[in-house]
């Protein structure tokens, strides 16, 4: 187990609903999902390996959020996939944010996410560039990218998910799922994301 504060920088991740939801075994995930980037989390990382700090020993979720923040968070934050959105944050905050609670309290964490959030509408970014939604067409990682990037000045990281409906006799292509942004040790400041695994190179990539 990884104590608090040994992380360099975080990973505010967003993701997109309809691929969350596509690839669910949660039946109450039938209704038309949002058609907006929702917050996965904010995850204090290290590079030389993204997956860690996780389930530090911090403070557990007291659930202690302002009613005006609780309803900033369930426009933001949902749960899509099982429609528990405090049982969503609780998790969230106990494997990821007690690694940085030295940084940010309960408190400040939720407060930074939704401000991040706001931050850069991305749903707005990408339809600006002329990326929507669409069961047919497909784009490269850098066509993405660089929309957000001309946006943001930051290179994010996305990251795919193979399409569980894919028949064979369709050309290759990856669902885009979540949408990275990058911001340096006090959670302040948004950096430039390193490349690392998130989606195939040389495979289109579906947004629908």
């Amino acid at each position: 187990i990884m104590s608090t504060g040994s992380y360099v920088y975080f990973q505010f991740v967003q993701q997109w609903p309809p691929t969350t939801c596509r690839l669910s075994s949660k039946p109450s995930n039938q209704h038309r999902p949002l058609q907006i980037f929702t917050i996965h989390g904010l995850w204090p990382s290290n590079y030389s390996n993204p997956r860690l700090p996780s389930n530090c020993i911090g403070s557990q979720f007291k659930g202690i959020l302002s009613p005006q923040l609780r309803s900033k968070l369930k426009t933001s934050w949902p749960d899509v996939e099982g429609g528990n959105d405090t049982k969503f944050w609780e998790g969230e905050w106990n494997k990821h944010g007690t690694c940085s609670e030295h940084t940010l309290n309960q408190m400040q964490y939720f407060e930074r996410s939704y401000a991040m959030w706001m931050s850069y509408n991305i749903t707005g970014v990408l339809k600006n560039a002329s990326i929507v939604p669409s069961a047919t067409q497909t784009w490269t990682y850098s066509d993405i990218v660089s929309a957000i990037k001309t946006a943001t000045q930051r290179t994010p990281l996305l990251r795919c998910k193979r399409d569980p409906a894919r028949n064979k006799s369709l050309p290759n292509y990856q669902l885009l799922h979540e949408v990275v942004f990058c911001y340096e040790y006090k959670a302040k400041k948004q950096i430039d994301c390193n490349r690392t695994a998130g989606c195939w190179n040389n495979v289109d990539i579906k947004f629908q």
